[in-house]
């Protein structure tokens, strides 16, 4: 969760709203102004002193956490000074896991301001593939850490979910299974209606009728997914493996441009092997062309194996607090989802909603406007107090 760098010079006109704030809300809202201010990376002034506000060293721990599919890869991050509960965090589609770099972040600010959190890697996400079993999954992990006492002294702990996972968070959350042992949930960029974000991911057009582009990371995934029905079957695996690459070197771009470079062209060159018509999808997802993609997905989304399982509109919904927040322009799954989550959860649920224009798709982007810096530092004080 770190800004672009033009975006470090918010504070030099929020100072005096940070400190209005500091002086109104007092302690409460203090924890959230530093989550926030640790998660942006500031080091001087004002902000910089909030984000070195923290309870201490955080110490790492790996385990297994059993479920009905088999032992579940996590790892704990505890501080030395423990300030609230523990929070089971499930990172979105993505290969690395427990291991992404930003996750490790998000965990240790989180850990920073007192929370203990754990980590969950689910094994179907790291082959970007969105599978009945992981609400499951999601479940399992849930009751095994609430009947931990040195976990949940009073048998229960927060659950967050990244991107895809925010949804699948909350499927998990309303089950019977479950009742009694959550605090809270938070969804951090997720779905409401797996189907109806895609749709929009295939057409460009949001559920409202609005168009904007769809980010090319969530049409490849949902690629990946189809390859099955678009494919014979012995081209199947391959071209799955060619965007697997892709999707490999879109996240070591992040990071490591040489590796990411070396990586987008050993895509290409699995384009080069693998006949038609696997070998012109590959084409598409190599030259980020999701004009081309869309058309070929969108017949075959209907049938998308799992969707409405997978939505947390058509479950059961929690009886505890929700906490859904939102990149206001996100361009894999539309704020719209959101919105309309909120609406079909609010008869039973009490549901915080925010949709900032601070978050980009799950991760914080241009901090520059103070009032909404406020904001979401207060989201982050309530999450943090639940």
């Amino acid at each position: 969760m770190r800004p672009r760098s033009r975006a470090r010079r918010w504070w030099l006109g929020g100072v005096g709203a940070l400190l209005l704030a500091v002086g109104l809300a007092g302690a409460w809202i203090r924890p959230g102004l530093s989550f926030v201010a640790r998660a942006a990376g500031f080091q001087d002034g004002l902000a910089g002193r909030l984000a070195r506000w923290d309870r201490g060293p955080v110490t790492l721990s790996d385990l297994d956490v059993p479920s009905r599919h088999g032992p579940l890869r996590a790892r704990l991050h505890r501080p030395a000074r423990p300030g609230g509960r523990t929070v089971l965090l499930v990172p979105g589609v993505h290969a690395e896991g427990v291991d992404e770099p930003r996750l490790n972040r998000l965990a240790g600010d989180l850990a920073a301001q007192g929370l203990t959190v754990l980590t969950l890697e689910l094994p179907d996400l790291l082959r970007y593939q969105l599978t009945p079993r992981a609400p499951d999954m999601i479940e399992d992990a849930v009751r095994w850490a609430a009947g931990q006492p040195a976990l949940a002294p009073d048998g229960r702990v927060g659950l967050m979910g990244i991107s895809f996972s925010g949804g699948l968070s909350l499927v998990a959350a309303g089950r019977p299974a479950l009742a009694g042992a959550l605090a809270f949930t938070v969804s951090l960029g997720g779905h409401g209606d797996l189907a109806r974000v895609l749709a929009f991911l295939c057409t460009g057009v949001q559920a409202d009728g609005q168009a904007r582009r769809p980010h090319d990371y969530g049409v490849v995934i949902l690629l990946l997914n189809l390859a099955d029905q678009l494919v014979p079957p012995a081209q199947v695996e391959p071209l799955r493996e060619g965007i697997r690459t892709f999707l490999r070197a879109s996240h070591l771009a992040m990071h490591d441009p040489r590796r990411a470079e070396e990586t987008f062209a050993e895509a290409r060159r699995q384009r080069e092997r693998l006949p038609e018509p696997a070998g012109t999808l590959l084409g598409h997802v190599n030259a980020r062309d999701v004009a081309a993609l869309g058309p070929v997905l969108a017949p075959h989304v209907k049938d998308f194996a799992g969707a409405r399982a997978l939505s947390p509109e058509g479950a059961a919904p929690p009886t505890h607090r929700v906490f859904l927040l939102h990149g206001a322009e996100d361009t894999v799954v539309p704020a719209l989802e959101a919105e309309r989550l909120a609406r079909a959860l609010e008869p039973r649920t009490r549901v915080w909603l925010l949709r900032s224009p601070l978050i980009g798709h799950a991760e914080l982007g241009a901090v520059a406007d103070p009032w909404e810096v406020l904001r979401l530092a207060a989201f982050w004080a309530a999450v943090l107090d639940a």
